[in-house]
């Protein structure tokens, strides 16, 4: 459990602070398993939240502003919205509005342009690439599935597996939300699982593959 983990902690703060790196991605085993997500444990996401409140300003999107508290304004709404799924709405404590821009670059990318980058900023959102929450990044990715795959693969043959397995989550995503692809994203979850190591690549791996076989 959630509220377990923080109450074993010998820093609870850390605790509370991997909870919001950590994002909608603490919900993966309820919102992909079907497991039991205990009031607790939404106590627990609640108060990350508390303790370190989002920024109530909007961020702009890059290259107009700083990336980070782009992605983490999104990362926020991510948890907060499926939060509020699991919970039946019971969630009154916790805001994180939807960043209103959509990711910078996203048209240019399918005409050969911009692809490179793009995919790496989209990776490092991939913990919306969960079933329950729909938002311009989701319909970005959908738009894009040949520069994620071409994010994939640069970022596979440049060895950089954390990379890689951020952006082959989301074709990963795309599979289970039924959008055509231009390769087959099983032996790339299997290829960087069995090359690359670390419990965050560990973890976006076991998402991946639960997405895959959705």
């Amino acid at each position: 459990m959630v509220a377990e983990h923080v109450e074993s902690e010998r820093d609870p703060g850390a605790a509370l602070a991997a909870i919001r790196i950590l994002g909608a991605d603490v919900l993966a085993p309820a919102v992909l398993g079907g497991a039991a997500f205990h009031p607790l444990d939404a106590e627990a996401v609640a108060l990350s939240f508390t303790a370190l409140p989002p920024s109530r300003v909007e961020p702009l999107p890059p290259p107009a502003g700083p990336e980070e508290p782009w992605l983490m304004a999104w990362r926020d709404w991510g948890t907060v919205t499926l939060l509020t799924v699991l919970t039946s709405g019971d969630t009154a404590r916790m805001t994180a509005p939807r960043p209103s821009s959509p990711p910078a670059g996203a048209p240019a990318v399918e005409d050969g342009t911009g692809w490179a980058a793009w995919s790496v900023r989209m990776g490092r959102l991939c913990a919306l690439a969960l079933p329950g929450l729909e938002s311009p990044v989701h319909d970005a990715a959908r738009a894009a599935p040949l520069a994620l795959a071409r994010g994939a693969t640069r970022a596979v043959l440049r060895r950089d597996y954390p990379t890689a397995a951020r952006i082959v989550r989301w074709l990963a995503w795309l599979r289970a939300d039924g959008v055509e692809l231009p390769l087959d994203p099983v032996p790339l979850v299997e290829h960087i699982g069995l090359m690359a190591g670390g419990d965050r690549l560990a973890l976006d791996m076991a998402i991946a593959r639960r997405l895959v076989v959705v």
